[in-house]
Parts: C-alpha cells; structure tokens; sequence
C-alpha cells in the first residue's frame, strides 16, 4: 500500500497518512538551531571591545615572553565567548582562538621537520656522505621556514585583527 495517492485529474494532489508526529521541515529545524541572541546593550558591547583589546595587547606581548603568555589571552578567549555569540564580536574571539591553534600546529610542524634533520630521531646529521648532511640541513632550513612563516602569519593576524576591532568590525 502506497502512503500517497495520486489523483488523475490534479497530479499536484497528495493525500498523506496522518502521523502522530508533528513535521518540523528542515528550514524551521535551522532557525531553531541558529538563533540569533539578542543585541548586546552599549555596556556590554564595550565591555567585551575592550576584553577584546586587552586579549589582542597580550598575544603582542606574548611575543616579548618567549610565547609564554600565549595561554593566558587563549584562556580569556574561550571564556568570554559565549557572552559575544551571534555579534560581529563573536568573529573577534574565534579568529584569536583560530590564530593561536593554527600558530601552535604551524610551530610544532616546524619543531619536529627541525629536530628530525638535525638527528634528534635518530637520524644522523654527520653521516659518513655529505650528502646526507646536506639534505639535513636543507631539511632543517624548512623547519626553519615554516616556523618564521608562523611568526609572521600570527602576527599578520593579530594585527588585522586589531584594527578591525578598532574600526568596529566584524574580522572574515
């Protein structure tokens, strides 16, 4: 038995079987999901534009401790987060969350390329062949290159970042 039936004279016509489930078709299970919070009040929006500012002032001064900082605005990020949701702010926290972990895979990539040319696996730099030395370096050298492309590219971002927030807008 087939749970619709056609008519002949009107093939658009289609009777259903009665369910004891409402339909929620997949436009109303979207908006649902994605609601929009409310607007933030001025007080709120300038409190979290300075939460953002302090945030983007501490990954620059990271760059003065080694890196050491970097858990502290990464941590403030993820706690401030949910208060920004659904505002042009809310791009502000997770670009910087984004920046700090992509920075982080980067780095590492860059640390394990660096330490595997130079031996630190085993792998012996001072091998019997110079050309086994040489490719260790020139392997070393693209460590090298991939952890100075990370230096750039986080502070290219931390530094987008910024202005944007200073401008008042929302970061891609």
């Amino acid at each position: 038995m087939n749970q619709f039936s056609n008519n002949n004279s009107d093939k658009h016509s289609h009777t259903r079987t009665q369910t004891t489930e409402p339909f929620i078709d997949s436009q109303t299970t979207h908006r649902l999901m994605h609601q929009e919070r409310p607007l933030l009040t001025q007080k709120e929006q300038r409190s979290l534009t300075t939460y953002n500012h302090i945030t983007y002032l501490l990954y620059v001064i990271s760059y003065f401790t080694a890196g050491l900082l970097w858990i502290v605005p990464i941590m403030m990020n993820y706690g401030k987060r949910r208060d920004a949701e659904g505002t042009w702010l809310a791009t502000h926290f997770d670009w910087q969350i984004k920046t700090f972990w992509y920075s982080i895979v980067f780095f590492v990539i860059g640390t394990i390329i660096i330490t595997f040319a130079l031996g630190g696996f085993g792998v012996s730099m001072l091998a019997d062949s110079g050309n086994i030395a040489i490719g260790s370096f020139l392997l070393a050298g693209f460590g090298v290159l991939i952890m100075l492309f990370t230096f750039i590219w986080h502070l290219y971002r931390i530094i987008r970042g910024w202005i944007a927030l200073t401008d008042s807008r929302p970061v891609p």
